[in-house]
């Protein structure tokens, strides 16, 4: 009786032992088939998970704008006085529905594509029409100094910018401002050069690209990766390491994402790679996620951060290269001095937001984050904010420029592109994905402490059998 009972006990600490072991086995062995199963549907290739997202978004992505309303034109056209601004918005566009064009497969591991630009706008999802009217700056009338600095071209644009009637502000509907309108200076100009402009013309029915992406069929640790964009691996907008195109598209990066990691990505928007790091973990719609965001420091001074020292493009206006928080794009919109920011000039210097009213950085509203499923590397929901300026000079030979006292960065308008996993895509997800791995890893830890808890358990009571025996 007592040998059966020891022996009974032996046998169920055994069991305990070897389910703990194997528990303990399945982990790398469960982790091995969660990576070969994540890398056979992360690779953007035909049929799998991946590509289906890469074709087209998985989810809507919307463009909501915010303009700079100037509330004293008058001081500022007559006294030269600081601008009092004030946003009105937003304005929301439907952006990025259409699927990729001209996809075009290699044989050395990429992918080509184009990206197609279109905005419809989201009228339920606005606080006006595209008609309502803003006092804003004048796009043309302030670049004129940049794109012609000699004092005989400046002086026979005055006469044409007096002529149409133009000063540095004008009114505008919301339409006009984002794309387009005829500028009457730029029409009274007697060459022939095209006097529409707008922030952001042309853009409706135009591509972006042509993008080569890495399809990680070769090396998954390049998944998404650009290989080149307008099939050079270089912008010729800056010197040194600022002008290489880093990183993805920011839709996606390669799977099995770490915290401590710095993810790079391509925006053609700003002219430049830029990058995120680790800030949090969230649950969007049952599917954990990493949050990783723009820090301060991509667009600090290079004298705070070093590596920036090749954004700093303009000795005058950034004060020898101590202010930061803007970018001067120049290089890439035809020299028109367009400078880039984070909206209310987030983490920009003190001076360059006090050279304005009526603006209130806040972290929460202004920055731009990307929210990634650490294991596929898919981001599945995102925040990506800027805002549009322009550098205001004097120019003593254009009146309408003449009472600027000083160059000063000048807001336009601020966007949030923003866009998070739909309710389907995310079932499909966390069925395809999420349960799959968490029902993996419950079964590991389950048979692990399960196994570990019967083995302590019979050998507890088989030592307390022998040493009864032994009394």
């Amino acid at each position: 009786m007592g040998c059966n009972r020891n022996c009974g006990l032996l046998t169920g600490a055994i069991v305990g032992a070897v389910l703990a072991i194997f528990g303990g086995v399945l982990i790398p062995v469960g982790d091995n088939l969660i990576g070969k199963a994540i890398e056979k549907e992360a690779v953007i290739a035909n049929g799998t998970t991946a590509y289906q997202n890469w074709i087209v978004p998985g989810s809507s992505v919307y463009r909501e704008f915010w303009i700079f309303h100037v509330l004293n034109p008058s001081e500022v056209l007559d006294e030269g006085a600081r601008p009092k601004l004030e946003q009105r918005g937003p304005y929301t566009y439907r952006v990025r529905y259409l699927p990729k064009v001209n996809i075009t497969e290699d044989e050395n591991g990429t992918i080509s594509y184009m990206l197609p630009n279109v905005a419809r706008f989201e009228p339920n999802m606005s606080v006006g029409t595209e008609d309502d009217n803003i006092t804003c700056l004048n796009l043309a009338v302030v670049a004129a100094p940049a794109l012609y600095p000699g004092t005989f071209m400046q002086i026979l644009l005055n006469t044409w910018i007096k002529s149409s009637k133009s000063t540095m502000l004008q009114n505008r509907t919301v339409k006009e401002i984002l794309w387009g309108y005829k500028d009457p200076f730029l029409d009274s100009i007697p060459i022939s050069i095209n006097p529409v402009l707008g922030v952001f013309y042309p853009y409706n029915g135009t591509t972006d690209g042509p993008y080569k992406v890495y399809t990680g069929t070769d090396d998954i640790t390049k998944t998404a990766v650009i290989e080149s964009y307008k099939n050079k691996r270089n912008l010729s907008y800056w010197e040194g390491h600022c002008d290489m195109v880093n990183g993805t598209d920011g839709a996606s990066f390669p799977p099995f994402i770490k915290k401590n990691q710095v993810l790079r990505f391509f925006s053609s928007d700003i002219c430049r790679s830029i990058y995120g790091v680790f800030q949090s973990k969230h649950n969007v719609k049952g599917i954990t996620l990493y949050r990783f965001a723009v820090p301060r420091e991509a667009f600090a001074s290079p004298t705070e951060v070093g590596d920036n020292y090749c954004f700093c493009t303009d000795q005058v206006v950034s004060r020898n290269c101590t202010l930061g928080g803007v970018l001067d794009i120049s290089a890439c919109k035809a020299k028109r001095p367009v400078y880039i920011s984070l909206p209310h000039f987030l983490h920009a210097s003190d001076s360059i937001l006090h050279d304005v009213e009526g603006l209130s950085p806040n972290e929460k509203e202004h920055e731009t984050f990307l929210d990634i499923e650490p294991i596929t590397g898919f981001t599945l929901r995102f925040a990506k904010r800027l805002q549009v300026n322009l550098l205001v000079k004097p120019a003593p030979k254009i009146a309408a420029l003449s009472k600027v006292k000083s160059p000063y960065i000048f807001p336009v308008l601020w966007l949030n592109e923003s866009a998070v996993i739909g309710d389907e895509k995310a079932e499909m997800f966390r069925n395809k994905v999420t349960n799959r791995v968490q029902l993996l890893n419950i079964l590991q830890l389950a048979l692990l402490i399960g196994g570990s808890v019967l083995f302590l358990a019979f050998m507890g009571s088989y030592f307390i059998c022998r040493s009864k025996k032994l009394k």
